[in-house]
C-alpha cells in the first residue's frame, strides 16, 4: 500500500494543478475570442452598433433580443479612449466596460445618470488624460465597452437607432 502513495500524492497534485490552469486560463481565452470577434465588426476602438439579434446573427455568447447593443472592442496600448454613452429617452440603457479578463472595470446606467450622458476616459495607470476628464483606470490595454438599450419592442429600433448612433469610442488624440 505504501508504494501507492507517491504516486496518488503526484496524480492529486497533477489534478490540483489541471484544474487550476484551466481555471485561470478560461477568462482569457473566453475574452480573447470574444475581443477578436467584436472587432471583425468594426475594427479597434471604434463603436459598432450593430442589428437586432436573431438565431442567425449572434455575436456575442447567450444575447438577448430585446437589447440593441453597440459595442467596442478597444486597444489602449497607443492611446486612451474617450466612450460615450448617449441616452435613449424613456428606454433603460447602459454602458459595461470589460476587461481582457471579463471582468467589469466600470457600469453605469440611466438610473445613475438621470438621462444624462456618461462620458468616461478609458486609461492604463501610466496613461494622461485631460484635465477634468473621468478616468476610468483599466488593468491592461484591451477590454470591451459595450452599451445595451432596453427595446420596448422590436419594432421600434429605428427610432432607438437614431440616439444610440450618437454613442461613441474613440481615441483620444496627442
Amino acid at each position: 500500500m505504501s508504494r501507492w502513495i507517491g504516486p496518488i500524492v503526484v496524480a492529486v497534485i497533477a489534478a490540483l494543478a489541471a484544474w487550476y490552469a484551466t481555471l485561470a486560463a478560461t477568462p482569457t481565452v473566453i475574452m480573447d475570442r470574444a475581443w477578436e470577434r467584436l472587432a471583425e465588426q468594426a475594427g479597434y476602438n471604434r463603436m459598432a452598433h450593430t442589428p437586432l439579434v436573431t438565431a442567425d446573427h449572434q455575436t456575442i455568447v447567450r444575447p438577448s433580443p430585446d437589447l440593441a447593443y453597440s459595442i467596442c472592442a478597444f486597444d489602449l496600448s497607443q492611446s486612451p479612449l474617450e466612450v460615450m454613452a448617449n441616452p435613449v429617452p424613456d428606454h433603460y440603457w447602459s454602458l459595461t466596460v470589460f476587461d481582457s479578463v471579463t471582468d467589469v472595470a466600470f457600469v453605469e446606467s440611466d438610473r445613475d445618470t438621470k438621462g444624462a450622458p456618461i462620458r468616461v476616459v478609458l486609461a492604463t495607470a501610466d496613461q494622461q488624460v485631460p484635465k477634468g476628464a473621468r478616468k476610468i483606470v483599466m488593468p491592461d490595454a484591451r477590454g470591451v465597452a459595450l452599451i445595451r438599450v432596453l427595446l420596448k419592442s422590436r419594432g421600434e429600433i429605428g427610432a432607438v437607432d437614431a440616439y444610440r448612433k450618437q454613442s461613441f469610442c474613440r481615441p483620444l488624440k496627442g
